[in-house]
């Protein structure tokens, strides 16, 4: 007996690691100590003392049940995207700069190819990002995990000048609030998308012309990642007051969390297009209105709230990074909460 008859092949993650370096290689940034293969992930904090008062943020998040999707469709080069942005998006939204990424993979079989083309997202999440990956795991779990099931989470961490934090403190009423918008699903709700949905293979690949796109494609769609819009829109001179990065709760949990006691926001519903991903979860699903916003980003990936005289500005500065913009409401006195209207 040896440890590859108990379900571990030492040697295929071997050979796994040798497969991602030539995607890890990509990300790294000046900071980042040593290569890969060591122990921990060393990265030089040298450029921190620059600040006046730095302070490290940190994210960690996986994909949910979306991996589910990757394995059904076979396709494994995207999900890291989205492991990536649901952690560099929470930093950006704090008003930090994402520094470096960990991931963690685990699975029931270490299939070399198949973990560096996840591998090969998370890279292109880091570079998306400007975050450095600096290390990770494979982890093989024989008999806990099916051989063809994997799972995915990761970890990032990131800094910002204690003057730059994106707090809401100063939000104030006639504040505009300014939407970026979604790929689709990003990462969220994946648990009722395969209620409403078959997942099996010939429905994943039916190509509907309201989706421009197979229902699968439309389903995987990676995460967008903001950090590059939110930096653009702070080297523009702009003034982000709050930030809410949509993601699982939707608008009623999520943008309450950027307010301060004594705001609320108003959100018109028709002042940005909805993908149409989310009107055929709806409909399919018969899934009422009120849970669709509780679930979902409905088409905004993120929402931040800026001073009336900044907006213009603040579009620009989103158009010049490739995100799309759209003024969507506005700060109101009243309870902390969300109106949608």
């Amino acid at each position: 007996m040896d440890y590859k008859n108990a379900g571990v092949d030492i040697e295929a993650g071997y050979r796994s690691v040798e497969l991602m370096k030539e995607h890890v290689k990509k990300t790294m940034r000046e900071e980042v100590l040593g290569g890969l293969g060591g122990f921990s992930g060393a990265f030089s904090l040298a450029k921190i003392k620059e600040m006046d008062e730095p302070v490290l943020l940190s994210g960690t998040d996986g994909c949910g049940t979306k991996v589910k999707l990757a394995m059904i469709l076979d396709k494994h080069d995207t999900i890291g995207i989205d492991a990536v942005a649901m952690c560099v998006n929470d930093i950006a939204c704090a008003g930090g700069e994402p520094l470096f990424f960990l991931d963690y993979i685990a699975c029931g079989k270490n299939e070399p190819e198949k973990i560096a083309e996840i591998v090969k997202g998370v890279a292109d999440g880091c570079l998306q990002s400007g975050a450095a990956l600096i290390g990770g795991e494979t982890a093989e779990h024989p008999g806990l995990m099916a051989e063809d099931e994997y799972d995915l989470a990761g970890f990032a961490v990131g800094v910002c000048d204690k003057k730059d934090m994106i707090t809401g403190e100063n939000l104030k009423p006639g504040d505009v609030l300014i939407g970026m918008a979604s790929s689709g699903i990003h990462s969220n709700g994946f648990s009722l998308v395969r209620k409403v949905f078959s997942m099996k293979r010939e429905a994943l690949d039916t190509y509907y012309d309201s989706l421009g796109c197979t229902l699968g494609e439309a389903l995987l769609a990676p995460t967008r990642i903001y950090v590059k819009a939110l930096k653009s829109i702070k080297d523009a001179g702009v003034t982000v007051k709050a930030c809410s990065h949509i993601t699982g709760g939707g608008f009623y949990e999520n943008v309450p969390r950027m307010l301060k006691e004594g705001t609320r926001a108003v959100i018109k519903k028709d002042s940005y297009p909805i993908p149409p991903i989310f009107n055929m979860l709806s409909v399919d699903g018969d899934v009422e209105e009120h849970m669709m916003y509780n679930t979902f980003n409905m088409g905004l990936g993120m929402v931040l709230a800026v001073d009336e005289a900044d907006v213009d500005r603040a579009m620009e500065a989103i158009r010049a990074a490739g995100e799309a913009p759209y003024v969507v409401g506005s700060i109101a006195e009243g309870e902390k909460g969300v109106d949608l209207c």
